[in-house]
């Protein structure tokens, strides 16, 4: 029988992520895992690297809502309407997480945040632009691995509530 930190040596995924998806019933996703050596800690080097529409990958960015921390989902080729999550969260004010937020709330650095796995409990937003797609890819725990998801489970699993917060082209 292997281990969570088995598997992970075996799949490139960070350790704190793979125990996750053994906590969750989802070790399979462990078998998906893709590791490169150069880092992938943007939606387009991500993109670039697997070889799928830059719109496929799913950036997990975390913000303040009010101070508090929230993970956004978005697809790589959009960017986050900031004025919508204040909508969407109620917050009277919504800002960009700073790094040191970014690696205490979830446990991993930019770059290489997963959707779920995170070190504390927050708030999720998945934009619905997520669904347009039968697969996205995401972090896997650092800037160096990506993992695939039907992105209905994906959402699920992160605990998002969909919404449109995908900031409109003029």
């Amino acid at each position: 029988m292997t281990t969570a930190a088995t598997d992970a040596e075996g799949s490139g995924a960070h350790p704190r992520f793979a125990e996750a998806l053994t906590r969750m019933g989802l070790a399979e996703v462990l078998g998906g895992v893709r590791r490169f050596p150069d880092k992938t800690r943007t939606a387009a080097e991500a993109a670039a690297a697997i070889g799928c529409e830059l719109s496929q990958i799913c950036k997990s960015l975390i913000f303040a809502a009010d101070g508090v921390p929230v993970l956004v989902l978005m697809d790589g080729a959009s960017r986050v309407d900031v004025e919508l999550v204040r909508q969407a969260l109620g917050a009277t004010e919504v800002t960009r997480a700073k790094a040191d937020v970014v690696r205490e709330t979830t446990g991993y650095a930019i770059g290489g945040v997963p959707p779920f796995g995170h070190r504390t409990k927050t708030r999720v937003l998945a934009d619905r632009s997520l669904l347009d797609h039968e697969v996205v890819w995401a972090a896997a725990g650092d800037p160096h691995t990506v993992f695939p998801m039907e992105p209905k489970s994906l959402v699920a699993h992160a605990g998002g509530t969909l919404v449109d917060v995908r900031e409109q082209q003029a």
